[in-house]
């Protein structure tokens, strides 16, 4: 009985659409539901549908919340990426390159391949780990004081 109002506290109150849906499916296999009608009126498939069971048989209520990964690793660790903020807060110049004076992403990213920091990089990726590290690649304006302007003639 408390598993079934459990359940029905989750259904009507969940945020999570994979939270309520897995809910509402053991929740009808409770009441006598048979798999292929779950299927018809919650429209998963039967595979679906005998998961979710098992799995609520097997872990209780931790089934219900989704098992979201991290997505794919890095593939430019922590101790690369450090080096690679450092190189572009330098000016080209200090590399001996005199035909820019500001990196752009393109131009930073094939320095850093030539310079065998890393083997190949995206300008994406290189645009993202400079913005976490909170590195502006644009070139910077110069600040010039206000025009000085002179008083206007006197004529008595």
């Amino acid at each position: 009985m408390d598993e079934g109002r459990r359940l029905q506290r989750i259904s009507r109150t969940a945020k999570d659409p994979v939270r309520l849906r897995r809910a509402i499916v053991v929740l009808m296999s409770a009441q006598g539901q048979v798999a292929t009608d779950v299927t018809a009126l919650m429209q998963v498939s039967e595979d679906y549908v005998r998961d979710a069971i098992h799995a609520f048989n097997e872990r209780g209520f931790d089934a219900m919340d989704p098992k979201w990964s991290g997505g794919r690793p890095k593939a430019i660790g922590e101790r690369v990426r450090e080096p690679i903020r450092l190189i572009a807060r330098t000016s080209p110049a200090d590399w001996d390159i005199a035909a820019f004076s500001t990196w752009s992403l393109s131009k930073l990213a094939e320095h850093l391949v030539e310079r065998q920091v890393v083997p190949a990089i995206s300008r994406e990726t290189l645009r993202r780990i400079l913005r976490e590290g909170r590195v502006s690649w644009q070139a910077a304006t110069t600040w010039r004081p206000p025009r000085r302007r002179r008083p206007a003639p006197r004529y008595s």
